[in-house]
């Protein structure tokens, strides 16, 4: 082999990219180790991995974002698979993945379309499209008036946070599960759920119809949400976060330290962040740089923050990455300090260890 000649570039170029090899090696995590030494898209998603494992390993308090139809692509059961086994702490969903959450939990199915099908005829037989997924218009319509029915349960002589409202909602859905989803997995493991767009997803379609057929009435305190963000971004040692779908899943998250200067204190910013998104980011962002700036794509930043942009739509990052994780994360998981949750009526109450 012919030695290189030493150039000012030398010192920066030494690790050369490494194509990936055809390999009969079925694990996925095997895959993705592979994948790290490509380039682009490859590498992101092999570090994603790669970095959730640290944020495990490093005790981190991990928020898990989502938008868009995260449900009918088919990632719930993966969802719920890693909020029981907690390798997430706290959960923040847009109210359209919840209501096709619930939709799911309560037995009912989306279906696969096909490009032959006419719209015109799909509306007339009540059939919902969405991209090449389908749903039961009616099917949805008894997912608002279940939502009504847990209205109907409780005390309306106060105010309830949409966190409260999710939690007891999740309890309900317990009982009569078919299978878990994210509200039902997130009750039984204790980790808390917020909605940052209740009142402009389906979700409030249910709401609307209670109060429009029965009368009742649900008041929601939005500010108390803020202050238990505010409380978890407080009390967290080291935080990182995965957004999958819009960017625009975390700003709830990101609230925490626009309203840290009420409390007196410094957010320092999430040391570890993932992103799993169609949205379209400079190269810079994409790929970090010491002088990129990464908030519009991951939140606040810790300096030094190790973070994987994958351009990609979740529903084909997600399988590869979680699949992963049930195959690399048990020895992370065993000395891990976790934050705990108690719930008491509206009040959350959040131990670090």
């Amino acid at each position: 082999m012919v030695a290189q000649k030493k150039t000012k570039a030398s010192k920066f170029l030494t690790v050369p990219t490494r194509p990936i090899p055809i390999d009969r090696d079925r694990s996925v995590a095997g895959l993705l180790e592979k994948m790290e030494g490509a380039g682009f898209g490859a590498k992101q998603l092999a570090e994603a991995h790669r970095i959730w494992l640290d944020m495990l390993d490093d005790n981190s308090t991990i928020y898990l974002c989502g938008s868009g139809n995260l449900i009918p692509s088919g990632m719930r059961r993966l969802l719920a698979y890693v909020i029981k086994n907690r390798f997430v702490d706290v959960i923040v969903m847009s109210g359209t993945v919840l209501y096709h959450d619930i939709h799911e939990i309560l037995g009912r199915n989306h279906f696969q379309a096909h490009p032959s099908m006419d719209d015109e005829e799909l509306d007339a037989s009540e059939v919902m499209r969405m991209g090449d997924v389908l749903a039961n218009r009616e099917e949805y319509q008894e997912a608002d008036e279940w939502i009504g029915s847990v209205i109907n349960q409780l005390e309306l002589s106060r105010s309830y946070s949409v966190r409260e409202f999710l939690h007891l909602m999740g309890r309900e859905l317990s009982e009569i599960a078919h299978e878990d989803g994210i509200l039902t997995s997130a009750f039984k493991s204790r980790i808390p759920v917020y909605c940052p767009d209740l009142g402009g997803s389906e979700l409030s379609v249910g709401i609307a119809r209670a109060k429009f057929e029965k009368k009742i009435n649900i008041s929601f305190d939005t500010t108390q949400d803020t202050m238990e963000m505010m409380q978890i971004a407080q009390r967290t040692r080291n935080s990182g976060i995965i957004t999958l779908g819009s960017t625009n899943s975390q700003n709830m998250v990101n609230v925490a330290e626009v309203s840290s200067y009420i409390t007196r204190t410094n957010i320092r910013g999430h040391k570890y962040a993932i992103s799993i998104t169609t949205d379209s980011a400079p190269l810079e962002i994409r790929t970090p740089s010491f002088a990129g700036n990464h908030t519009s794509t991951f939140g606040k930043l810790l300096r030094g923050a190790t973070t994987a942009y994958v351009p990609s739509d979740p529903s084909i990052a997600l399988p590869m990455i979680i699949t992963a994780l049930s195959q690399t994360a048990a020895k992370f998981m065993k000395g891990r300090k976790r934050p705990n949750f108690s719930f008491a009526g509206k009040d959350l109450v959040v131990d670090v260890p």
